[in-house]
């Protein structure tokens, strides 16, 4: 029972404005005044169960701006089904309007121009007040937290995570699981885990010495509501030791575990559960997989790929709801479940337009005080921009390219690379860059920007096996994030290949040489998962690059050359 109409009903609304006056001639009073909270906030409750879904937060307290992928590639099943349908193909899918709210929130065109209109999203007061509006409607709705909190900015950096963990408890969640919170340390995750007021789960997180189940993470938690029992599992990102330093946490082993994940179903479904709900932390492509591979999971929230879903994906018979991220959106699933089966389900992608819904005052306040010992320092001024800064996508960013620009110059180096993460806001034309932007792009716990040697072969092989981790076929070999942005290089990849032979036509972009094998070449880089990574912080590096610049100029990166997509 997947309601699109509930989405997409603002969009038809503005569609008739767009087409007779011509998005230049609106201001953005009159886009808000085709947005209203009721429009925003208006669902016809159904059934007898609430889930409410948010996840991959990164940090962000307040409204930002956050420009969605233009290339998102899927391979071997996957090739061209969502989430890899992007733009004006994925407005054309889900018969989204141009210009209207649905095309800024959903799709990268003409993004600096329809943020002029709609504004930023965003920032958990105006999260707290969509999900107050939900449980006035379903007072006992499940609130889920799908990781990846704990991470992502200047105060979250500064404070441990503790702001993200003040703020999230005042949301009131029931349950949330893991990724990026594991690189404070395995000491600091236990030291907040046990004094959260919900479950922390991850069903797949186990001891690495005695390979069994973790003692400090529960796999699931039941649940009493609308007279349904329910068991929430959780399952932290799997490949923590391999995207992460496992050093940080050589306490804990993850993986997939699809066996296990069957084992814990049916433990459950013993117990008498009734609605299964799996919180999820794999990735969408991955918890597609493992919902055609395990039975009797009836709801999957998906986190970590980032993905916004105006409708879930039905797999057999498990649904997958995918919920964005940076606090954009929030999830609302209510479900009709009867005599131990879900009989049917509506669903609402809701989009938090920061200027249309009201924050909520008290959320507002702790925000603020979180804030407050830090506000001079992350509010100075650095340079500005006058193209927009972003970062997703499967092979660059201009956030990207400006990092890896910074690494070149300021640490002499012939090429750089910066991980392929997803998280980071972007920020729009004209716009001043603050110091708490450039750590919205960079705050980590493993800062440190290196400088080294490494042979043509070497360098080649490092863009093979990421290739590989993103472009594998079988979704459970997709260990990565986007494919690590290069400096001073540009290259061609056929995600078609085998791993070992995607990568060719590897070219130095300043002399047009190709990258010879057998020399070696000053790299620069940051975010290695090597202890003991010498080297200036990455905030520091790319702070000093734009004071020197002043403005930054974005431009089209050409220098990927894609086939087979």
């Amino acid at each position: 029972m997947i309601n699109r109409r509930d989405f997409l009903q603002v969009s038809m609304a503005t569609s008739a404005l767009v087409g007779a006056s011509g998005f230049g001639n609106w201001s953005r009073l009159a886009a808000q005044q085709l947005l209203t909270q009721d429009q925003l906030l208006d669902f016809d409750t159904f059934g007898n169960v609430s889930l409410i879904h948010v996840t991959d937060i990164h940090g962000q307290l307040k409204p930002i701006h956050f420009r969605e992928p233009e290339i998102n590639i899927g391979v071997g099943g996957n090739k061209g089904q969502v989430p890899h349908v992007t733009g004006a193909d994925f407005r054309k899918l889900y018969g989204i309007e141009d210009g209207s709210p649905s095309h800024y929130a959903l799709t990268y065109d003409d993004f600096a121009a329809l943020g002029q209109a709609y504004g930023k999203v965003g920032g958990l007061d105006r999260v707290s007040t969509v999900i107050n509006s939900i449980r006035a409607a379903r007072p006992d709705a499940l609130l889920l937290d799908g990781g990846d909190t704990w991470h992502g900015s200047y105060t979250c950096h500064h404070t441990q995570g503790q702001d993200m963990v003040n703020v999230m408890n005042a949301l009131k969640p029931d349950a949330m699981t893991f990724h990026w919170e594991f690189t404070l340390g395995s000491d600091r995750v236990r030291e907040i885990v046990q004094d959260l007021p919900f479950a922390a789960l991850g069903a797949n997180i186990f001891d690495a010495e005695w390979d069994e189940p973790a003692e400090d993470f529960a796999p699931y938690k039941f649940f009493e509501r609308g007279g349904v029992k329910i068991a929430v599992i959780g399952q932290a990102f799997p490949y923590m030791p391999i995207a992460n330093p496992g050093w940080m946490f050589p306490e804990y082993s993850f993986g997939i575990r699809t066996e296990r994940m069957q084992e814990v179903v049916d433990e459950v479904r013993g117990q008498g559960a009734e609605l299964v709900v799996l919180l999820s932390h794999n990735g969408f492509d991955v918890d597609k997989k493992m919902a055609s591979l395990v039975t009797g999971i009836d709801v999957i929230l998906s986190g970590h790929t980032h993905d916004a879903l105006p409708e879930p994906v039905l797999v057999g018979e498990t649904i997958i709801v995918a919920s964005g991220s940076n606090g954009k959106f929030v999830s609302r699933v209510d479900l009709d479940v009867r005599d131990g089966r879900m009989m049917g389900f509506r669903h609402k992608l809701i989009p938090i337009f920061a200027d249309v819904i009201e924050p909520d005052k008290a959320v507002t306040a702790v925000i603020d005080a979180e804030r407050a010992p830090y506000e001079t320092e992350m509010s100075e001024v650095i340079g500005e921009t006058d193209g927009v800064l972003y970062r997703r996508g499967n092979f660059n960013g201009t956030w990207d390219d400006l990092i890896c620009d910074a690494l070149l110059s300021e640490r002499e180096a012939d090429i750089a690379m910066s991980p392929g993460v997803r998280w980071g806001p972007s920020l729009m034309p004209g716009d001043q860059i603050t110091r708490e932007d450039i750590f919205n792009a960079t705050s980590m716990s493993y800062p440190n920007a290196y400088r080294t040697e490494m042979t043509g072969e070497y360098i080649k092989t490092i863009m093979e096996d990421v290739a590989d981790n993103i472009f594998n076929p079988d979704p459970y070999y997709q260990q990565g994030g986007d494919m690590v942005r290069l400096g001073g290089l540009g290259y061609r990849i056929d995600v078609t290949k085998p791993q070992g032979s995607r990568i060719s036509e590897i070219t130095m972009l300043k002399t047009g040489e190709a990258l010879d094998p057998a020399k070696s070449y000053v790299v620069a880089g940051w975010a290695s998962v090597n202890e003991g990574t010498e080297g200036p912080e990455i905030w520091n590096v790319v702070e000093d690059h734009i004071r020197k610049i002043g403005t930054v100029r974005p431009t089209e990166n050409t220098s990927v050359k894609v086939a087979g997509a």
